[in-house]
């Protein structure tokens, strides 16, 4: 830590996962050197060793800095002056927990895709290894790095549509509307498998998503749930649709439906906050604009990339108006977030294994009461 502080190069990053065929792993190596704040060095891609080397090849990476497991990477880049500094772990959710075990108790930081690990218990267990590290852990909760859903949370906490009454989220996808995963689909056979998923199907894939960005753009937690957890397609064992209701402890209420087998739709995820006197709403696939609406009706669209809007907003923002910012940039803030607090800086609105709890809390106790009615949600 002292070191990267006092460095003004790129920070050196291994990852663990993202090999041939993967959709997050490009994601992450694309993301985090962006900004030219980090430098993929090293990695291991597959479980296969060969695949490994194939895509650190690709990658660009030194052929001996290609290893075939976690354990060869760990010792490899732990051996090296100009070790790794940071390891991403871009793997389906059952590898999250042994991975950012092993590299946080080998004094490595940590960035991890979401969810941060497949139970309850395991976050838990991880929430401990973390608070005695002496790297730093962050976790790709990707909405949060969007412009607008920071001016959003900025207004909302600047008492902007006064206190919070309805919050509705809804995150529909529908490419699993049909079975993929039995036509040879990689992602979607993961995705449905419990064993490699987690607990959680639909809900801890997309809905922790919907959960996690609630509780970031209100600045309020939610406390209880009634939730539903159903299966659509025949022969999966886990959830692929799923609405919870949900009460905050402001008293507002509302729900998060998420769906994978919305036939048609993409990636529609939206919120909608509403206030005793004013509405805010957001959309992924319209991410550059935030529309703020009136206690009369009037509405106001804030467009990124303009003077209108606040510092974390504008910090995040890469381009004028008018050039759409997403995905990528998105990803890339996060990136940009945890580049800053390795070198000694303040980062708070990156995602740590307190929302890594909180978010794999909301996928348990869904699962364990589904339709059972109302149930306390505390961590």
């Amino acid at each position: 830590m002292t070191n990267i502080a006092k460095r003004h190069e790129p920070i050196r990053l291994a990852m663990i996962g993202g090999g041939p065929g993967a959709f997050i792993g490009p994601v992450h190596r694309i993301a985090a050197q962006l900004d030219g704040e980090f430098k993929l060095v090293a990695g291991t891609f597959s479980s296969d060793p060969q695949r490994s080397l194939q895509a650190g090849l690709s990658y660009g990476i030194e052929c001996d800095r290609a290893y075939g497991d976690v354990e060869s990477l760990i010792a490899g880049e732990r051996s090296r002056p100009d070790g790794a500094e940071l390891i991403a772990i871009v793997t389906p959710n059952h590898l999250h927990f042994s991975a950012a075990r092993a590299a946080l108790d080998a004094d490595f930081s940590v960035m991890s895709d979401k969810p941060a690990t497949a139970t309850l218990a395991q976050a838990l267990e991880l929430r401990d290894i973390v608070a005695r590290a002496s790297g730093v852990y962050g976790l790709t909760y990707t909405y949060t790095g969007y412009p607008l859903v920071r001016e959003a949370r900025a207004r909302i906490a600047a008492g902007e549509i006064g206190v919070l009454r309805k919050v509705v989220v809804e995150y529909f996808q529908g490419w699993l509307a049909g079975a993929p995963e039995q036509a040879g689909n990689k992602q979607a056979a993961w995705r449905v498998d419990p064993a490699r998923a987690g607990m959680g199907g639909c809900i801890g894939d997309i809905g922790v998503h919907a959960f996690n960005l609630a509780e970031f753009i209100t600045g309020h937690q939610i406390i209880e749930i009634n939730p539903q957890l159903d299966v659509m397609v025949k022969g999966r064992s886990i959830d692929d649709d799923c609405t919870i209701l949900t009460r905050y402890d402001n008293g507002a209420t509302g729900y998060i439906a998420a769906s994978q087998v919305a036939t048609g739709e993409r990636n529609g995820l939206t919120i909608r906050i509403y206030g005793e006197s004013g509405a805010i709403a957001w959309r992924q696939e319209r991410a550059d604009r935030l529309v703020l609406t009136a206690e009369d009706g009037t509405q106001t669209i804030l467009w990124g990339g303009t003077d209108a809007l606040g510092p974390s907003a504008g910090e995040a923002s890469r381009l004028p108006s008018g050039h759409p910012e997403g995905y990528f940039e998105a990803f890339a803030n996060l990136y940009r977030d945890m580049a800053r607090k390795l070198r000694g800086g303040d980062a708070p609105l990156l995602p740590t294994i307190q929302e890594g709890v909180r978010s794999m809390a909301f996928v348990a106790t869904s699962v364990e009461r589904n339709g059972g009615g109302w149930t306390s949600l505390q961590i």
